[in-house]
């Protein structure tokens, strides 16, 4: 069942499995104001019996980045340019950065699990939006690189912390920095990937893990979710604590009795 296609996003829901293909293969699924509200939109349209949101890539590669078109003067039709952008007030410049983010906050939430199916290239934006999943399952192609430094920007579309969460201080600000690729096996190596693929078989791969990943009850993986993505922001005893809690909702639901 397709439920959105437009500005090259497509959503297809298949019973507990929800499919995000970036389908505009022509300009390798460069990312333009009009996707990340798209994307956006794909979120907000899930409907509940979705445990497992695929994204995935028409073309040779996930996203080549940032439509370079935003650079431009004329910018794109009906969108301000990012350089007039930049000339008005701080409050309306950070309003719509806010807004452009939304595309890919949502890839975390806790009553669903993302994968990311990545091939070829996946620059900037596009590197940034598999780090919005939970999950990233890669072709041996696969080329990661943060390009905003280069550009003499900064990445803001949510991924630096991810990205340092994954691979740390160190290697993190040395990606950025640099703007070099991340191939597959440093991918895989340094935990960007949780596992890397043949092209021809990333499709599979990815079907192999959705179906692993909702084998388990649902209420079970939504609570692990939640206490992991949680953890880092707890002190030990804090986590102990929370975890008893987790624990509790779950004996209590398996018994059939309500909080």
């Amino acid at each position: 069942m397709t439920l959105l296609d437009k500005d090259g996003v497509r959503l297809t829901v298949d019973d507990a499995i929800a499919t995000v293909t970036l389908a505009n293969a022509a300009k390798r699924n460069a990312q333009s104001p009009a996707m990340w509200r798209a994307l956006a939109e794909a979120g907000s349209l899930l409907p509940g019996s979705v445990r497992i949101v695929v994204l995935r890539a028409e073309g040779q590669s996930f996203s080549a980045g940032l439509d370079r078109q935003a650079f431009t003067p004329e910018g794109f039709d009906g969108e301000p340019s990012f350089l007039d952008m930049a000339r008005g007030p701080d409050s309306e410049l950070d309003a719509t950065i806010a807004e452009y983010q939304e595309a890919f906050t949502w890839w975390r939430r806790n009553d669903v699990v993302s994968i990311a199916a990545v091939q070829g290239h996946a620059i900037g934006a596009g590197f940034q939006l598999a780090l919005a999943c939970d999950l990233r399952v890669c072709a041996q192609d696969v080329q990661f690189a943060m390009r905003e430094t280069s550009l003499g920007l900064v990445p803001d579309l949510t991924g630096t912390h991810p990205l340092l969460g994954l691979v740390g201080y160190a290697r993190a600000l040395e990606i950025c920095a640099t703007g070099r690729f991340v191939h597959a096996e440093e991918a895989e190596r340094v935990g960007l990937a949780n596992l890397v693929v043949p092209a021809d078989e990333l499709d599979a791969a990815v079907a192999d893990l959705a179906a692993a990943l909702t084998a388990a009850p649902r209420d079970a993986v939504i609570e692990t979710k939640a206490l992991l993505a949680g953890a880092a922001n707890r002190t030990y005893e804090e986590q102990r604590t929370a975890e008893r809690a987790a624990q509790a909702r779950r004996l209590r639901d398996l018994a059939g009795i309500g909080e």
